[in-house]
């Protein structure tokens, strides 16, 4: 549990400051419209169902306005370069960016089912109240007559006829509501794992309902259904006053005279104008250098249905295991995915390999195989940061990749290549360990060189030890699995050509993890995943189980890859 807190405290903190602030605003909200004598008369229609819609608007207001952060990329970028790696906890830190993004979408399903089942019983009793013939006061409220301008009426249902469905479709809030309802529904649903994974399209294309749900929550407010009565209409009829003698309101010797109300003012865009104006600038910009010219230098089709792109552009600069957005106009001009980077910093181009495992990816691996016809124009934005660029700065260095996972990992990896070829003192890294999993023998082809320059380098320098890398094939055969026993005795291995031999099955993390923590009793060891949620879990159990409760001895710190 100290581990936890030691790793987590500052993302904690986020997190309880998020929820305290949800918190705060929904009872502070409630509290003022359940308690206010300015609503003492809408109260009187509506009951508590007003403070429940008033308070969960309030959060959903607040939520919105945090819910576009995380996706400035850039200004992420930004604060992560302000930040070293030992001096700023915020740097690690700031890529959970897409789970908090996540936990404040979930937020805003909540409070808008409160605010929609809220709102249900405030038009049923405004229906109710309008077409009441006791003579009541919430039935007199409800006929108080639209005149001057729309200041006297209450109800917004103005005659026994008007239906809910009639004021829901013919007012902006009732409107626009369904509207970011819709939206909201198709975003979220469309946003759920597997949609992502297997049918990215719809997922990109309906987020984008993002822009009509920002649109319609800035104008939502208007028209102002919600009503309380007007400052100068409570001097002279004080709920508490004449309340009780609402029959004598229109008795011209009476000293209280028919109450006066306003619409609740449009406040919604008041809370999103400057997450949405940064999230414009943070567009422009990307649009910006997306239009700067990417030339092809090469192109690699590697086995298991695999693209390898080298490139170059103006201006480009990148560090380990970064990514960028990738767009292929004449497949889709809108559709941009994400991709790790598999070159070093220290080569003259960038390159991405690219895994066809869905209708964008796999169009793409046919415009290229087409040797006839043109190269396709490529548009790239970024680099963006994660969690990899800070390898380095650990003295040990656990890498896992699952298939092409370990993209991020080739950049390290070829990083070290290069830095070793240069007598890069500065190297702070003493050992790494480096595990790539995998389905296919194939996917192993990708950076089989890769491997075998790093093997024969760390032989030439006499730093056999410095790399330590195991390769697990999960799915086989038994014709490759006795191939592989028949040939055991090899010098490099049958399936790979390497000198470390591949391993059958998954590792076995604990006696891994057991292993790294006896032979580096006092490191500060860094593992790096990039694969699958239920390989996160696995790991990260094991990062907590096996660091020291003494600070001066073995830590595990346990970052994940996250798009």
């Amino acid at each position: 549990m100290r581990n936890w807190v030691v790793n987590h405290w500052l993302s904690f903190f986020v997190l309880a400051t998020w929820l305290g602030l949800n918190v705060f605003l929904f009872v502070h909200a409630f509290l003022s419209y359940e308690k206010d004598d300015k609503y003492y008369y809408t109260r009187e229609i509506l009951g508590s169902a007003l403070a429940w819609a008033r308070a969960s608007a309030r959060c959903l207001n607040f939520n919105s306005m945090l819910v576009l952060l995380p996706m400035c990329r850039n200004l992420l970028s930004f604060l992560k370069g302000t930040c070293s790696f030992r001096k700023c906890s915020l740097r690690k830190h700031l890529d959970h960016n897409l789970t908090f993004h996540k936990l404040v979408a979930y937020m805003i399903c909540l409070h808008t089912a409160i605010h929609i089942i809220a709102h249900l019983f405030n038009f049923e009793r405004y229906s109710r109240s309008r077409q009441a013939p006791d003579g009541s006061l919430a039935s007199v409220l409800s006929n108080l007559s639209q005149e001057e301008g729309g200041v006297y009426w209450l109800n917004p249902i103005q005659s026994p006829n008007m239906t809910v469905i009639d004021v829901t479709f013919t007012s902006i809030p009732g409107l626009t509501g369904v509207i970011i309802t819709v939206a909201l529904v198709l975003i979220v649903t469309s946003a759920t794992e597997f949609i992502r994974r297997s049918y990215f399209e719809v997922f990109w294309y309906t987020h984008h309902l993002f822009v009509i749900y920002f649109i319609g929550l800035g104008i939502h407010g208007i028209g102002g259904i919600v009503r309380g009565q007007t400052e100068e209409s409570m001097k002279e009829n004080h709920p508490h006053r004449c309340a009780e003698s609402f029959e004598k309101w229109d008795d011209h010797n009476s000293h209280c005279k028919p109450p006066q109300f306003e619409g609740h003012p449009a406040e919604s865009w008041k809370w999103i104008l400057a997450p949405v104006v940064l999230y414009i600038f943070e567009r422009i910009l990307r649009f910006y250098r997306s239009q700067q010219q990417v030339v092809i230098t090469k192109v690699v089709m590697h086995p298991s249905k695999v693209l390898e792109l080298q490139m170059n552009k103006r201006g480009f600069s990148m560090e380990v295991g970064q990514y960028i957005f990738v767009n292929c106009p004449s497949i889709s001009y809108l559709e941009w995915h994400p991709f790790t980077l598999t070159s070093a910093p220290e080569e003259d181009f960038f390159s991405i390999h690219i895994r066809a495992v869905g209708d964008w990816t796999e169009n793409l691996l046919k415009a290229f195989e087409q040797q006839h016809s043109p190269v396709p124009r490529i548009r790239v934005d970024g680099p963006f940061g994660t969690v990899s660029e800070d390898v380095f700065h650990y003295e040990v260095a656990v890498l896992v990749g699952a298939g092409i996972g370990v993209t991020p990992f080739a950049s390290i990896l070829k990083s070290i290549w290069y830095k070793f070829r240069h007598a890069d003192h500065s190297l702070k890294t003493q050992t790494i360990y480096f595990y790539w999993i995998c389905r296919e023998t194939g996917a192993f082809a990708w950076f089989n060189d890769l491997l075998g320059s790093l093997e024969q380098e760390m032989e030439d320098l006499g730093k056999v030890g410095f790399l330590n890398y195991r390769l697990f094939l999960t799915g086989w055969d038994s014709n490759i699995a006795g191939h592989a026993a028949l040939n055991f005795d090899k010098a490099t291995d049958i399936l790979t050509g390497l000198k470390h031999k591949t391993f059958f099955g998954r590792p076995m993390w604990d006696n891994e993890f057991c292993t790294i923590a006896t032979t580096h009793p006092k490191s500060a060891v860094g593992v790096f995943l990039c694969g699958p949620q239920a390989l996160a879990k696995s790991l990260r159990k094991c990062c907590h189980q096996y660091s020291s409760l003494d600070p001066r001895k073995v830590q595990f710190f346990f970052n994940k890859e996250n798009f």
